[in-house]
């Protein structure tokens, strides 16, 4: 499945950073890609401060609080251009932001969104964890609970926007919607999978991060 023809690409690992500016940072980097002033892909892996965003199929009917309540808590909501519909993202959480030229790597979206998912159910296998896909939904699931989400722009073939995979966040934010529009799915964690079976066990996320790099570099 991994493309022929990808170009070399540039893991960069931003720690945590205000959801505006990492989209920003990502148009910016798409802008460079259509003109042809960028060549190496770029992937950007990092965490965001509490936030909702909203996929091109909106989700804002899919709140089950009031935009009071989410003022309160400091927790905004951001419209966004990707696929999907509403979701969270918060510390503890590994998003992960490919800004990469499709048509040169010789991948369609279908493949490249297989992709990711692979290397998500392999990196929760890094953690004891077994994930798989669902019919339901795009990303990866733990029996009927989601653990990864996957949410795509593409633009003449340039991707953007990504991966988000649950590691060790509060939850808490995922019961005031509807995730991923999906009316009773819960959310879950690697941190709160283990901790099933394993009370004191813990998830990092350098640990998480490294895992990514891994599978992101030998599947690509």
């Amino acid at each position: 499945m991994t493309g022929k023809n990808v170009m070399p690409f540039k893991i960069m690992n931003l720690g945590l950073l205000d959801y505006q500016k990492a989209l920003d940072l990502q148009q910016q980097y798409v802008k460079q890609k259509k003109s042809q002033t960028l060549e190496t892909d770029i992937v950007l892996m990092l965490e965001h401060p509490a936030v909702f965003t909203l996929g091109k199929r909106g989700g804002r009917e899919n709140l089950m609080v009031s935009e009071a309540f989410l003022k309160e808590k400091e927790v905004p909501v951001v419209q966004t251009g990707r696929g999907g519909n509403i979701t969270f993202h918060g510390p503890g959480q590994l998003v992960v932001y490919p800004i990469m030229d499709l048509d040169r790597a010789g991948m369609g979206v279908a493949d490249f969104v297989h992709l990711l998912e692979e290397i998500m159910i392999k990196m929760a296998g890094d953690a004891g964890v077994t994930a798989q896909r669902s019919a339901a939904n795009h990303g990866i699931w733990v029996e009927n609970k989601k653990l990864g989400s996957i949410g795509l722009s593409i633009t003449r073939g340039i991707s953007f926007h990504g991966l988000a995979l649950n590691a060790n966040l509060d939850l808490t934010p995922f019961t005031w919607v509807n995730p991923c529009g999906l009316a009773g799915v819960s959310m879950t964690s690697l941190e709160n999978e283990l901790q099933q079976k394993y009370p004191e066990a813990t998830v990092s996320i350098p640990t998480v991060k490294a895992s990514f790099i891994h599978h992101f570099t030998n599947m690509i």
